[in-house]
């Protein structure tokens, strides 16, 4: 299928478009990003929109929100053209977005947050919470959820997060909502909630473009699908009439042999020596006196439900949070971490759970960005050698296949998965001994999910010791020995990979079943 003409009706088919755009195009420095791309969502539809990490879709979203300017082609919203020349320009047209990286402030209220920019003031211009809170609730009681619009964001759980997020564009009347991989962060219950509200806005006559690497989640929420690659559209149809392998291959551009993310690991090598150990480490109120360990050539896997401990163990682990009591050994000597340059010198390196946040330098190039842990290495004298950090950099990009048409460009240019990579490769080229990774394949493509399997494993088989954090239990699987579950900041399970028969088995004794 290579358009929407001769396809079946869909659910929803003779419903009026709300957005309809024609032959955008758009380049960056002389680089053609999209080309002729045609998109159409209707009234009440969900819209998926898939693509390799590079191919196009938040350029493409990203026009809609006015945030780029389109070199060429036409926009239209409720049959009539528009002109995009600004996120405000977007949002007055009815435009909402929803980030896979939130957008609130996590010190301000939930009301607060929801109204932020367009708050409700009194005569003497100060702002009236209790007529925010009062909104607030509105659009929480029109959405069919529970949220006290009184709280502290950053006292609330990822789930709630994403509501206020919604409950935000809502606020501001979005008539079409982008929604960019919306569950990443969310535990399998919590997705739950935001599918059926997204059902609920659906009816409504509200239509969602859903960004999503999930397949499962792609037919389960969405009536038609879009995919892109290289910056063109490959096809538009509906679910009902595009297979799984139609998806994956549009998306990579060939068959992926063995679907990687749902095989065991054959674990060999000499795994047995422990590299790292954990005695009853307490750290704040969610790291409780856990103990493991983690041997050479081992990959351990960490599950549990959001606030279970997991990120914030692998901040300890890297000296961001202190220990309050008990210990770590590296190789049998303790280890006293003050910081996370206590953490490099002994050898951890740590992939964070948020990449631009708190794992790459947005507006520094890709350059500085996989260079900066390896300042050390390109010293002369008191001086940087320019020429040896290009031939560092040159390096990690070969060995990693990050896609980048200029190593001197910011970082921020390249896709998530791109970025993610540079991630990868900055703290690689460190030589660790001990890799923690949390959510490494979160908001990447199912070809660059892939890659990072397979390197996990090969740094494995290499004899590096590796913690690996995910809510993706069919890659936890793939890749681990041993999985150490959480629950409440204490270890509730350790089982060996076995012991394990599937997912879903896993997903019971994560629950606590």
């Amino acid at each position: 299928m290579s358009s929407e003409e001769g396809a079946a009706a869909s659910p929803r088919e003779g419903r009026d478009a709300a957005v309809r755009r024609r032959g955008i195009n758009k380049s960056f420095d002389g680089v053609r990003v999209l080309t002729d791309v045609d998109f159409e969502v209707r009234r009440g539809e969900v819209h998926a929109l898939a693509g390799g990490n590079g191919a196009g879709k938040s350029t493409l979203m990203k026009i809609l929100q006015g945030v780029y300017s389109l070199d060429a082609g036409e926009i239209e919203i409720d049959g009539r053209p528009v002109q995009l020349s600004s996120i405000q320009d977007a949002r007055a047209a009815g435009i909402g977005m929803v980030f896979q990286e939130f957008s609130l402030v996590p010190t301000l209220t939930v009301a607060q947050n929801i109204s932020l920019g367009v708050e409700p003031l009194g005569r003497m211009g100060l702002i009236r919470d209790r007529e925010a809170a009062r909104r607030a609730r509105e659009v929480f009681a029109e959405m069919g959820v529970d949220v006290d619009p009184r709280a502290v964001v950053g006292d609330l759980g990822t789930a709630y997060w994403q509501l206020t997020e919604i409950a935000k564009a809502l606020s501001q009347q979005a008539r079409v909502l982008i929604m960019d991989e919306p569950t990443a962060s969310l535990a399998k219950h919590e997705a739950d909630t935001l599918f059926e509200l997204v059902g609920r806005l659906t009816q409504r006559g509200i239509s969602v473009i859903y960004i999503s690497h999930r397949m499962e989640e792609v037919y389960r929420i969405a009536d038609r699908i879009t995919i892109l690659r290289d910056g063109r559209r490959l096809l538009t149809g509906p679910l009902t009439e595009v297979t799984p392998e139609q998806i994956v291959q549009g998306i990579v551009g060939k068959e992926i042999e063995g679907q990687m993310s749902y095989q065991q690991r054959n674990a060999g090598g000499d795994a047995g020596e422990p590299v790292l150990e954990l005695r009853d480490v307490t750290a704040g109120p969610r790291v409780q006196s856990i103990s493991f360990t983690v041997a050479r050539g081992e990959i351990v896997g960490l599950a549990g439900l959001m606030g279970s401990g997991r990120t914030e163990l692998a901040r300890v682990l890297f000296g961001i949070d202190p220990i309050r009591s008990g210990s770590l050994r590296l190789r049998g000597a303790e280890l006293r971490l003050q910081g996370p340059q206590d953490a490099i010198r002994a050898g951890i390196a740590l992939i964070p759970e948020d990449r631009r946040a708190q794992g790459l330098i947005l507006d520094h190039s890709v350059r500085e960005n996989l260079t900066l842990p390896l300042l050390g290495r390109m010293r002369r004298g008191p001086l940087l050698d320019d020429r040896k950090g290009r031939a560092l950099a040159r390096g990690l990009i070969e060995r990693f296949k990050v896609k980048v048409a200029d190593p001197d460009k910011p970082v921020r240019r390249l896709s998530g998965g791109n970025q993610q990579k540079v991630v990868i490769a900055k703290w690689l080229g460190t030589d660790p001994q001990i890799l923690v990774m949390d959510e490494p394949t979160a908001g990447v493509d199912i070809g660059t999910k892939n890659e990072i399997l397979a390197a996990i494993r090969s740094l494995a088989d290499q004899g590096m010791a590796v913690l690996v954090i995910s809510s993706e239990y069919p890659e936890l699987l793939a890749v681990s020995d041993r999985v150490v579950v959480l629950r409440n900041g204490r270890v509730h399970r350790q089982l060996d990979r076995a012991e394990i028969p599937d997912e879903n088995h896993l997903q019971l004794v994560v629950q606590g079943a």
